[in-house]
């Protein structure tokens, strides 16, 4: 895969990356994939060789549904990176996928984190950001075929605890 630039940021996945390659690919076509074991079967979100839950090294890519609910998040409010200065406030999500919850224990699930963003990749308005609610996976385009992954809402109902941030008003002169 050849080099994109995405706000000024180089962003470089080499043929032979197995961590993000396929993961890039599948984007391109507007699909989802995390990685599935191939001996326990439990899906991951992260990076990296091995399971985390059985050590494994053995591995494939698993199409998801792409749909999950915000599970924490984090508004930035000062980045250092200064092409992303512009976008701040904006909300870093960590979203639980619909697969695989609740396992393998009661509090573990498949997590992977991202941008909210609105329907025009907008980052989304902090005061509408919250723990619950219920987002999907939407692929932005960048560059030659390249589209970055990125959450967006959905009108579906919340799940389970639902918690937000109160934004505070303005200050009045």
């Amino acid at each position: 895969m050849p080099n994109y630039t995405y706000r000024g940021i180089t962003l470089s996945i080499p043929e032979n990356d197995s961590e993000y390659k396929g993961y890039f690919e599948a984007a391109a076509e507007g699909r989802l994939v995390v990685k599935k074991c191939a001996d326990c079967g439990l899906l991951r979100g992260e990076p990296g060789p091995g399971c985390p839950w059985c050590t494994s090294l053995n591995w494939e890519w698993q199409q998801v549904s792409g749909k999950g609910t915000i599970y924490s998040y984090q508004v930035v409010a000062h980045t250092v990176i200064p092409s992303f200065r512009d976008l701040t406030p904006f909300a870093i999500v960590l979203v639980e996928l619909d697969e695989q919850k609740g396992q393998p224990t009661e509090f573990d699930g498949l997590r992977i984190t991202g941008n909210l963003v609105d329907a025009d990749f907008n980052m989304e308005k902090e005061e509408n950001v919250g723990i619950g609610k219920r987002v999907e996976a939407v692929f932005q385009p960048v560059e030659d075929g390249f589209m970055l992954p990125q959450w967006k809402l959905i009108d579906e109902p919340d799940q389970g605890f639902t918690w937000a941030h109160e934004v505070p008003a303005p200050a009045s002169s």
